[in-house]
This record gives structure tokens, C-alpha cells and sequence, in this order.
């Protein structure tokens, strides 16, 4: 049996909201692999919901522009929530944005900025305000036939997550489509998919959550002969939990965001989306 450490431990019980005994039995049983260990969890109906692993403690934040047919969503991480909601701190971020959307690039750190470069000027950031500084994610959407939105949720004196979405099939100057683009950029805040469509999930993905199942079903004691129904069944719910367009709605539980799409026309689908949080 493999020999489990306590920070370990911890960790999987940061990660998966289980008990402490029974992370510790978990790693014990998955031979000390973390990932093994949150799917033996769940399959014993022990684990919390799967959207809460791999999530940090980092601070920092986040800004979005949007102009025209061009999004950028920038990251700027930092040890503490003082810093991140210091004035210097958050106008930062919102340069940078302004010029992520200006270059239409994600690689910000060799762009020249004030003198120097963006990699430098987070340097002397750095060194000013005396912690741990770093350009986190970026994000850069452009389309010539799509509708572009954005979203900042701001806690603490500064955004602690961005969103950009493009809906693709619709009119673009339609404001109809393009308030539909912002609720669906609300939705994506609140409700946090991972995929735009079911096919849009990885075929291992879809594997390992099937195997989870088959194990939780056998765990539960249920007739073998039902097995294939129930884990179908799980599937799909796994799919309406973590697919945008079979979400339901955050406004209107019961519509669908297909269904919401499907105001605009047979054609109106999005077409991608980026969801940042900071600490996650």
C-alpha cells in the first residue's frame, strides 16, 4: 500500500470537498495518484462535484474589452487581495487589456510597453508593490462574421472573472443577437460549462465519466440488467451540467441556451467562449 502524506491528503480534500479519512483511504487505494484518487471519491458517492478540483488559492485580476469584432480578456495574478484591488494593480490589468485588444495577441510579455517591454513593466511591478506578480491567462477573440461579447464580475474593488463569448450564424447588427450574446456571457459567469456541445467533450473525458458511473451504479446495488439505462442517464446529466447549450438557462431555468439561440434563427450557434476566475 502506498505511503500517503498528509499534504496530500489536504490536497484532495481541498480538491474534492471529501472527508479527511476518506481521502486518505482513496489515495491509499489509487496508489498515490491525485486524479485516480478524485475518481475513486466520486465513484463512492464521496466526492463533491468534479468542477471543484484543480483550483488554486492565487489572487489577482481581471479585465475584458470588446470593440467591434475583437475581445481580450487579461489576467494579472498577485499574492494578495490587497494588492489586486490596489489602484496601481488594476489600472495595470486594464492596460494591458487595452493593449491586447489593440495588437489582437495573446503573447503580451515581448510587446513593447512604456519604454520596455510588457515582461519587463510587470518587473518593476513586481518589485514596487513588493509581491509576486505575474501575467496570467489571455485571452484574444476576433471575427469577421461572428457577434463578440464580454463580461467582468467585479468583487473587492476588481474583477475576479472575465468572460468572452462569439455567437456565429446570426446577423451582426442585430441588437436582438447581440443581447443575446451578453446574457449568454452572464450565463457562462454564473453557470461555468466547459464545452459549447456535447461532441465539443473529449472522447476520454466521456470514457473516464462513464467508468465513474458503471463504478457508482455498481456501488449502489442496483440490478446489473439497468446498469445501461442508469448510466446514460448520468451521462446526459453529466452533459446538461457541463455543455453550454444544453444548460439551462441561469434567468430561465426551463429554456435551454439552445433554445434561447433558436430565437435568432435555425442558423445562431456560439461558436466558442473563454471563462477566467481567478483562483481557479
Amino acid at each position: 500500500m502506498a505511503e500517503v502524506k498528509a499534504a496530500d491528503v489536504a490536497a484532495l480534500r481541498k480538491a474534492s470537498g471529501a472527508g479527511m479519512m476518506d481521502c486518505k483511504k482513496a489515495l491509499e487505494e489509487s496508489g498515490g495518484d491525485m486524479e485516480a484518487a478524485k475518481d475513486w471519491l466520486r465513484a463512492k458517492g464521496l466526492a463533491g462535484a468534479s468542477k471543484r478540483a484543480g483550483r488554486a488559492a492565487e489572487q489577482g485580476a481581471i479585465e475584458v474589452r470588446v470593440d467591434g469584432g475583437v475581445g481580450a480578456l487579461v489576467e494579472l495574478t498577485a499574492e494578495t487581495d490587497f494588492v489586486a484591488k490596489s489602484a496601481g494593480f488594476t489600472e495595470a490589468v486594464a492596460s494591458l487589456a487595452d493593449l491586447a485588444l489593440r495588437e489582437g495577441k495573446e503573447e503580451l510579455a515581448e510587446i513593447a510597453y512604456e519604454g520596455g517591454t510588457v515582461g519587463e513593466h510587470i518587473t518593476q511591478l513586481a518589485a514596487k508593490l513588493g509581491e509576486n506578480v505575474a501575467l496570467g491567462r489571455v485571452v484574444v477573440f476576433e471575427s469577421t462574421d461572428g457577434i463578440i461579447d464580454g463580461y467582468v464580475h467585479t468583487q473587492n474593488e476588481r474583477g475576479v472573472m472575465g468572460v468572452l463569448v462569439e455567437l456565429a450564424g446570426v446577423d451582426t447588427g442585430s441588437a436582438q443577437a447581440r443581447e443575446v450574446a451578453h446574457d449568454i456571457a452572464l450565463h457562462i459567469a454564473s453557470m461555468a460549462p466547459q464545452y459549447v456541445t456535447r461532441e465539443d467533450v473529449p472522447a476520454d473525458v466521456v470514457e473516464r465519466e462513464r467508468a465513474v458511473f458503471e463504478e457508482l451504479t455498481r456501488n449502489e446495488g442496483k440490478p446489473e440488467a439497468a446498469w445501461p439505462k442508469i448510466i446514460e442517464g448520468r451521462l446526459t446529466g453529466f452533459y446538461k451540467e457541463n455543455c453550454l447549450v444544453e444548460q439551462g438557462y441561469v434567468k430561465e431555468p426551463k429554456t435551454t441556451i439552445a433554445q434561447l439561440l433558436s430565437g435568432l434563427g435555425g442558423d445562431a450557434t456560439v461558436r466558442r467562449f473563454a471563462r477566467v476566475k481567478i483562483g481557479e
